[in-house]
């Protein structure tokens, strides 16, 4: 899958000039000189990696990691803040938002690339959450006074395709009861629901698992991510 990132800034130049140097290494790039129109994109659009300006009308490059870093798909997406501002008040500012990285202007393609480089360890951190396994597993969803019961299409660390009679509404709290094994406690928790497909399937995103929840869905699931990234391997599959 090609790597995608979204560039924020208000200045169409700076756009088109990070555009070109991250198009030429093979990632796709969206603009926006908007910022309003940001939020939209990452709340539905899972990145790479992002590059705010940090100096733009409401909301501006910290702001927009303050968004990125709250729930949702992009929590652990790279940031880099670009700015022309190199007082470390702004400095403290975009790492108190929780950016990765700080990239100054005028933009160096050189010092651009290597922090680029520097995040890849953090989106092949990130491959392995959101990679699917195809796992057919028993799962309730509770929502008002209602149940719901089917089957899993494949899970990730993130959260699961799910297969059953009839769907709930996008954008509603679930409940969920997750049974991986026989032998092994359900997974319990909140969920949401994602998208809806079709009559009888939905993506339900695992964002409101706790701590403990969420560590045994990835003791589950990792060996079988890695497997499944050690087949590609073999097989050549990128």
């Amino acid at each position: 899958m090609q790597r995608r990132a979204l560039v924020v800034d208000d200045d169409a130049s700076v756009c088109e000039f990070i555009r070109g140097v991250l198009g030429a290494t093979g990632v796709e790039v969206l603009t926006l000189t908007n910022s309003a129109e940001a939020v939209a994109y990452l709340e539905r659009e899972k990145f790479a990696v992002a590059l705010f300006d940090l100096r733009m009308p409401s909301p501006d490059g910290a702001e927009l990691t303050r968004i990125s870093r709250g729930p949702g798909i992009n929590q652990m997406t790279p940031i880099i803040l670009v700015s022309d501002d190199q007082n470390l008040s702004a400095v403290s500012e975009g790492f108190s938002a929780g950016a990765s990285f700080f990239l100054y202007k005028p933009i160096d393609k050189s010092r651009l690339l290597h922090l680029i480089g520097a995040t890849q360890g953090a989106i092949e951190q990130e491959k392995r959450r959101f990679r699917r396994v195809g796992l057919r597993s028993r799962v309730q969803l509770g929502f008002e006074h209602q149940e719901w019961e089917g089957e899993t299409v494949d899970i990730s660390l993130n959260g699961m395709l799910v297969a059953g009679p009839g769907s709930v509404p996008a954008g509603t709290t679930v409940r969920v009861n997750l049974h991986l094994a026989p032998d092994m406690k359900p997974i319990v928790g909140l969920g949401s629901v994602a998208r809806v497909l079709g009559a009888n399937q939905m993506g339900i995103q695992l964002n409101q698992l706790t701590m403990a929840e969420s560590g045994r869905l990835q003791d589950f699931l990792l060996p079988l991510i890695l497997q499944d990234g050690q087949r590609e391997l073999h097989a050549g599959v990128p």
